[in-house]
């Protein structure tokens, strides 16, 4: 009977971790091509450390990112989310999308002043963010990566 249990344990345990670590994963442990939630605390590593007394943004990714401000109430928000997963497919080695909760990331909301979503962040890999608000059709997404960006 112990043996029995710990041979389903094992069982188990290698199915959880080897599920875990599947796929191509980018530089932040996430598998490329889906968008990534961030928290405060992965926004400060992934993308700006804002609390170093950089007086502007200096984003420290490795690919131009989309930012998406959401929330899980907002119907606009929930018409975005697919047209991110597909950006973040088809756009998979060229770009990072990454997803923030405004109910549940309130410093990042009041830092980037969010008083309407959903809200786009575009960061290009140099120069400074530019924010778009309101839901819009997924060309003009692209056409904001080809040229805010610089992807193609």
């Amino acid at each position: 009977m112990k043996r029995t249990f710990f041979i389903i344990f094992l069982f188990s345990f290698l199915i959880v971790t080897s599920c875990g670590n599947s796929g191509g994963s980018s530089e932040n442990g996430s598998k490329e091509g889906t968008v990534i939630h961030l928290t405060t605390a992965m926004f400060k590593t992934m993308v700006w450390d804002y609390t170093k007394g950089q007086d502007k943004f200096n984003y420290i990714g490795s690919k131009p990112c989309i930012i998406d401000f959401y929330a899980d109430w907002c119907r606009p928000c929930k018409m975005v989310s697919p047209i991110m997963e597909e950006l973040a497919k088809e756009y998979q080695g060229k770009i990072i999308i990454y997803k923030v909760n405004t109910d549940e990331e309130r410093e990042l909301s009041s830092l980037f002043r969010i008083q309407s979503i959903p809200a786009i962040l575009y960061v290009p890999k140099t120069g400074q963010p530019q924010m778009a608000v309101g839901m819009q059709a997924k060309s003009a997404y692209v056409e904001a990566i080809n040229n805010i960006l610089n992807v193609k």
